[in-house]
């Protein structure tokens, strides 16, 4: 039955950490048409950044199954299921690889899924390096004008189809417009785990935000968190706030919050941040939004996105009482549809998606622009991170289980992503100030 007529829809989201899993299903939600019953299978990408129960559920999205696989594993069921689409929500090495493996177990077997991939948030770092590894996917969603217009030289300067590129916004935007201050008056810090990376700057950011507390003891300030101890999401922390808080003497206007980020803005009246996705979250819904300065407008950080938004601002400011006002023309290109046509954002994405479905004898075989000939010094390393040959065949001993793991395997696994955590966050930061020394 064609697509077009059919009620029904199976999609698959391969994710490989708590915000691309969020992006992913909600991204797998908005491609589906709204008559179109929806049936979602997640797939977890078993390494050091798999979410946690309480990660997956402060993310929200309900998914009709999910399970933890390996990139093997997971191939193989796509080889033994049949899906509608397929979204990919890895690193970009990871997109590459699944390409491969799918061209390779998919040879030959007629009907494939439509494949998506796209970015989490803002686009600010290896941005060739990134789009040539999603390159081949069916639809590489940009998630705004800006990010179009970029996505498509990148690729038409490398003389690869640029055709894939589709024009959407971040899924995860919505919530009420900002209706005015709230009493007490609400401040809130975005944090991210690896902007900035180091203690200087990690500890001047905190010391800032608590000086901002006490400063205004009429207002409430918050530290958004994006995840506990011991947990990790789409970037490594090696310095949580939350050890750096320790021992402090906070005022009484002063929290640390978790939570779903959506639910933190319905309170919010000035959102602060170095350069996090929260700051078009907050723009989408007009909140006022900070991006700071005081480390500096620099591409390391992320924060260079954002000039000629009209968000720049440093702490001294803020706490004189500035009050931001985006610059319309800048928000427009971003994607952010703060003028309400956020609803619309997805229509030219289902409208192709439909297309490929309906096509005659199915989908050809996915064409990445990297292959053995193309990158030969380059692509078989991405390739094997993932247990897969130059042809994107499993390698011998690639691990693919056919069961869930056994309790002995379970307690093994739990105990060697903690150890890893413990070095990432204990052992490599003394590590690396003995270094300096």
């Amino acid at each position: 039955m064609p697509a077009s007529a059919t009620k029904s829809l199976r999609v698959a989201v391969l994710a490989d950490s708590d915000t691309r899993w969020k992006w992913g299903a909600l991204t797998a939600q908005r491609l589906a048409p709204a008559e179109a019953e929806v049936r979602l299978d997640g797939y977890l990408l078993r390494g050091r950044a798999t979410p946690t129960a309480r990660q997956l559920t402060e993310v929200g999205v309900r998914a009709d199954s999910l399970r933890e696989v390996t990139g093997v594993e997971f191939l193989r069921a796509m080889d033994e299921a049949s899906y509608d689409v397929l979204v990919l929500a890895l690193v970009g090495g990871g997109v590459q690889a699944m390409l491969h493996g799918l061209r390779a177990v998919r040879a030959g077997a007629g009907r494939r899924p439509v494949v998506v991939t796209g970015y989490v948030g803002v686009v600010y770092e290896k941005l060739a390096d990134g789009l040539l590894l999603r390159h081949g996917a069916d639809l590489v969603l940009a998630n705004s004008r800006h990010d179009a217009d970029r996505f498509r030289a990148v690729y038409e300067g490398v003389g690869a189809d640029a055709s894939a590129v589709t024009e959407v916004a971040l899924p995860f935007l919505g919530g009420a417009p900002y209706a005015g201050e709230h009493e007490p008056y609400t401040v809130v810090f975005a944090a991210q785990p690896s902007v900035p990376d180091s203690r200087k700057d990690r500890t001047y950011l905190l010391d800032r935000l608590i000086e901002h507390a006490r400063r205004h003891p009429e207002r409430e300030v918050l530290l958004k968190l994006r995840s506990k101890p011991g947990e990790h999401t789409t970037h490594i922390e090696e310095l949580p706030y939350q050890k750096l808080a320790q021992g402090r003497h906070l005022p009484a206007n002063f929290r640390l919050v978790y939570g779903h980020m959506g639910e933190v803005l319905d309170r919010t009246d000035l959102l602060v941040t170095v350069s996090s996705t929260a700051a078009l979250e907050a723009l989408h819904r007009r909140i006022p939004t900070v991006v700071l300065t005081d480390l500096g407008v620099r591409e390391v950080l992320g924060n260079h996105h954002f000039t000629g938004s009209g968000c720049l601002a440093s702490w001294d400011q803020l706490d004189a009482g500035h009050r931001p006002v985006a610059d319309e023309e800048w928000v427009a290109r971003q994607g952010v549809a703060a003028d309400g046509t956020y609803e619309t954002a997805f229509d030219t994405a289902r409208e192709r998606i439909a297309k490929l479905l309906d096509r005659p004898g199915g989908l050809p075989p996915l064409t990445p622009y990297y292959t053995p000939e193309t990158a030969p010094g380059y692509l078989p390393g991405i390739l094997a991170r993932h247990h897969l040959g130059p042809d994107g065949v499993p390698l011998p001993g690639a691990p693919a289980a056919d069961k869930e793991p056994g309790p002995v395997r379970q307690i093994v696994r739990r105990a060697a992503r903690g150890a890893y955590r413990h070095g990432v966050q204990r052992v490599a930061p003394v590590i690396r100030r003995m270094g300096e020394l």
